[in-house]
């Protein structure tokens, strides 16, 4: 009898102290997370044996860090967003001060007069295609604009886009050159937004190629080449982020924006579009989806 209660008291007191070792460790890890600075990349440890005091510190741990990449792309997109308005205000201001510039000019020189309303009209189409751009890549970041991808033929939709910058091909003095060897190509894409990958890889070789462009077709892809003008070669993993430009001077137009729309566009057809710098030569490429049978 004497030896049950030795061992009763015994384990009973190995109990208190565990009891109390655990409540100290408790007390410890509340007062480093009390003391801690929310910014702090510390991690809790644990003294304790167990599995239950193991499991407590690797939760707190998670959910701290779990925070801290919180608090990081919070930052990260404060910093884009501030980024983004620098780039936006830029863009918007630049064709919106040239077209009231003009506009003063006409009170002084009213001989001519169609020649600055050619001009403010021209400042005025940048600057509802800068808008429009801005709007579409809103939407498509949103999720809100609806995609119908079906069965498509991929040329036609080529054909519009080419024909509607045949004035700008003409001034540039480009002759595109187009390598297509399978005109009846069917692909898997949404046939506007197609469109519209189409014209936004035309209008970047325009505003910032070398003066020229070719479009052909290899094992199912669709290939847009230009060369590179003059000054610093484009970074091809960086050609798709939004507002990126390879010259910091940003004088061409356009806001950044237009191979970003490129990529969610493709993304969201279930494709994809790469890009790679050869020599004096840039080549963006789209895959698309295979073709479903519905």
């Amino acid at each position: 009898m004497l030896v049950v209660l030795l061992l009763t008291f015994g384990v009973l007191g190995i109990a208190v102290l565990r009891l109390l070792a655990y409540r100290k460790q408790l007390l410890e890890m509340a007062r480093i997370l009390e003391e801690t600075p929310a910014d702090s990349n510390l991690c809790l440890t644990v003294q304790m044996s167990g599995t239950p005091a193991r499991r407590l510190c690797r939760a707190v741990n998670a959910r701290l860090e779990s925070g801290r990449q919180l608090r990081l792309e919070t930052l990260r997109g404060e910093r884009e967003l501030k980024y983004a308005m620098a780039c936006i205000s830029h863009d918007i201001r630049t064709p919106l001060a040239g077209a009231m510039g003009y506009l003063q000019l006409l009170d002084g020189e009213p001989e001519r007069r169609e020649e600055y309303l050619d001009i403010v009209k021209s400042r005025l189409e940048e600057l509802e295609e800068l808008l429009e751009s801005l709007f579409l890549y809103t939407r498509l970041l949103n999720n809100s604009l609806p995609l119908e991808c079906r069965k498509t033929a991929a040329l036609p939709p080529l054909w519009n886009a080419l024909a509607e910058f045949y004035p700008q091909f003409e001034r540039a003095g480009i002759q595109p050159e187009l390598r297509l060897d399978q005109e009846d190509m069917q692909i898997w894409a949404d046939p506007e937004a197609l469109g519209r990958v189409y014209r936004n890889l035309i209008a970047n070789a325009v505003r910032h190629g070398g003066g020229g462009l070719t479009v052909f077709s290899q094992e199912g892809e669709i290939c847009f080449s230009n060369p590179l003008s003059g000054g610093p070669a484009p970074d091809p993993s960086c050609l798709f982020n939004r507002f990126y430009q390879s010259s910091p001077a940003r004088g061409k137009g356009g806001a950044g924006l237009g191979l970003s729309i490129v990529r969610e566009l493709m993304e969201q057809m279930g494709g994809q579009v790469s890009a790679q710098v050869t020599e004096n030569e840039l080549q963006i490429r789209l895959a698309f989806s295979p073709v479903r049978d519905l």
